[in-house]
């Protein structure tokens, strides 16, 4: 399948739940957001009927996001139906790894096969501050767990915001002794995100190379997204030290993924409100070759880039927030 642009997509990230066990300043406010009622939500069957509809438009890596996919009962047996889709290679787990030690062997048993996991600070107090609950531990539990899996692909996903500066070298020297990926993200300018400092990736490899040395270029080493080649790593190390700059560096003509949020609207780029929402296609009794009809259009149309950086950001997506659309 391919867009307007001829890019080629195939990877689909879907949120399964807009609920979340963390209020991370950057996504939702103190007192949290209105979670979407449970019958507004795709089912796991309705998920996995769209998943055999992309795999056979091309789609060939799926990726699980929230809010907190953990959060959502039965994730186990979602991934073991995802693996059972005739064409799917791939399936990713983004979770901020709390109470990800207590389910891995199911998601492992079910076929999962890569683990993104969010944590910005290694301080607990920072930590508290930043995500409003003091669940540090366990979310070094679940890195743990995860990293002691033979051939499971491990990444760290960290977004630079200026409260964490001093966290940046201790969070990248992880890749130190482990074959583990860090990755430091760009803060986009959505939602509450918009108000926050962002550090640019030169930023923070200036900080980098003064603790760890000068930068040496690596492979990417696997992976499905847009954003693989921005790879280095240091004297010493058995990692490597990633840059998603989706602002400062800008991916698009590469993009090669789409968004199914919680309630089933596909959106085919971060930022603008562009898609189709399959959810009233399922619920309506439409057919398979209608819903795939539908899919194709929406990602023909689908954007040439963003405009995160334009002034007035015409066309914004304004109805989702982070937590329904998974980053």
């Amino acid at each position: 399948m391919t867009d307007g642009q001829g890019r080629v997509i195939d990877y689909l990230r879907i949120s399964v739940t807009d609920r979340c066990n963390l209020r991370c300043v950057y996504c939702m406010p103190p007192e949290g957001v209105a979670w979407t009622p449970h019958g507004e939500i795709l089912s796991y069957e309705e998920i996995l009927r769209l998943c055999r509809l992309f795999a056979q438009l091309g789609v060939r890596k799926v990726r699980l996001t929230g809010g907190e996919p953990l959060a959502r009962k039965g994730l186990p047996a979602l991934v073991s139906g995802i693996h059972a889709v005739d064409g799917i290679e791939e399936i990713a787990l983004t979770t901020n790894g709390v109470g990800l030690a207590r389910v891995l062997p199911e998601l492992l048993e079910g076929g999962l096969t890569a683990v993104n996991l969010s944590l910005d600070t290694l301080d607990r107090t920072q930590y508290a501050a930043i995500t409003r609950r003091d669940a540090l531990g366990e979310a070094l539990a679940g890195l743990s767990a995860a990293l002691a899996v033979p051939g499971l692909r491990v990444k760290l996903n960290c977004v630079p915001m200026g409260r964490n500066d001093d966290q940046l070298v201790p969070l990248a020297a992880l890749a130190k002794d482990s074959p583990l990926a860090v990755r430091f993200i760009e803060l986009m300018p959505i939602g509450l995100g918009g108000s926050l400092p962002r550090r640019t990736q030169s930023e923070v490899l200036s900080r980098l190379e003064a603790a760890f040395g000068p930068a040496q270029p690596c492979p990417q080493g696997g992976g499905f997204g847009p954003a693989q080649g921005s790879y280095v790593t240091f004297p010493g190390f058995r990692g490597r030290v990633g840059f998603i700059s989706a602002m400062s560096h800008p991916f698009c003509s590469g993009c090669n993924r789409v968004r199914l949020t919680a309630t089933g609207f596909l959106k085919t780029c971060l930022q603008y409100e562009y898609g189709a929402d399959l959810r009233s296609l399922l619920r309506s009794g439409a057919g398979d070759a209608a819903i795939q009809e539908a899919i194709r259009e929406a990602v023909h149309r689908k954007p040439v880039r963003h405009h995160f950086n334009a002034a007035g950001r015409e066309a914004s997506d304004e109805r989702h927030n982070m937590n329904q659309i998974g980053g």
